[in-house]
């Protein structure tokens, strides 16, 4: 009996799950009011220079953020004029989940719960209930590893950025984080995995120049400047990258062509 009462709490937690995640999903996509997003910092290597970076961040670090959705909204005739408001909250103690190397498709879904779970235990902002929640996972400059891969989960609205803590950095901080926000409501990778250079049509920011090469803009979900076949760069700040229409018609700003 006491197996049964266990297994129908779960089902009925995961029923209040699912039914939350709906509806935060439908109303983020709805875009007919301001999304609240809010950045968790962390120190992910445990460094006194992340810490010390971390304890300088201020909310206008991450205003370039709002600038960028906020002009890309003008540009598809958005019916709300500031897509989103980006807040910042204290640095979060707690790490999250590791991520799984080459995770099964069982994997990625146990990790997804329990990203979801630790992201409910340990909240820590003390305000609005936010729609997306962003963890920044801060390395300081002369971490020795490569970074992992930064994720964006549609359920449950939460992306992890993995980035450097150096004043530097910050705009190409900004860039992961606006693309990692674009998964969660919707948006697809646009770029080839093996070469990271951007998928021609939907990856490019002006897929109809002539000549093609340089583009001049990044498209979001490409994160890299094609400047011919063979070289891609990484845009240093939001104002070299824009919202292609793929990506506009995957998060409801632009109807696809019938």
């Amino acid at each position: 009996m006491f197996k049964k009462i266990r297994v129908l709490l779960l089902l009925l937690v995961l029923l209040v799950v699912s039914v939350d995640s709906y509806l935060s999903r439908s109303r983020s996509m709805d875009w007919q009011d301001e999304l609240w997003v809010v950045i968790y910092p962390i120190n992910a290597d445990g460094s006194a220079e992340s810490g010390r970076y971390i304890a300088q961040l201020r909310t206008d670090d991450f205003a370039d953020i709002e600038h960028f959705f906020q002009r890309e909204a003008v540009k598809y005739a958005l019916p709300v004029e500031k897509p989103i408001k980006v807040l910042l909250a204290p640095e979060q103690p707690s790490m999250p989940p590791e991520v799984p190397e080459n995770p099964s498709i069982v994997d990625s879904v146990v990790w997804s719960l329990q990203m979801r779970y630790w992201s409910w235990r340990y909240e820590n902002w003390d305000g609005p209930n936010p729609d997306i929640r962003i963890y920044l996972n801060l390395f300081s400059p002369s971490y020795p590893h490569a970074l992992r891969h930064s994720l964006g989960l549609q359920k449950g609205l939460i992306g992890l950025v993995n980035g450097f803590a150096d004043e530097r950095q910050q705009g190409q901080n900004n860039i992961i984080a606006a693309h990692e926000l674009l998964h969660t409501v919707g948006a697809s990778d646009k770029y080839d995995p093996a070469t990271n250079f951007a998928i021609w049509p939907d990856g490019y920011a002006e897929p109809t120049k002539v000549p093609r090469f340089p583009q001049r803009k990044a498209e979001i979900m490409a994160g890299r400047l094609q400047v011919s076949p063979s070289i891609a760069v990484l845009p240093p700040d939001l104002t070299h990258v824009t919202i292609g229409a793929a990506t506009a018609i995957e998060i409801n700003w632009l109807r696809a062509p019938n």
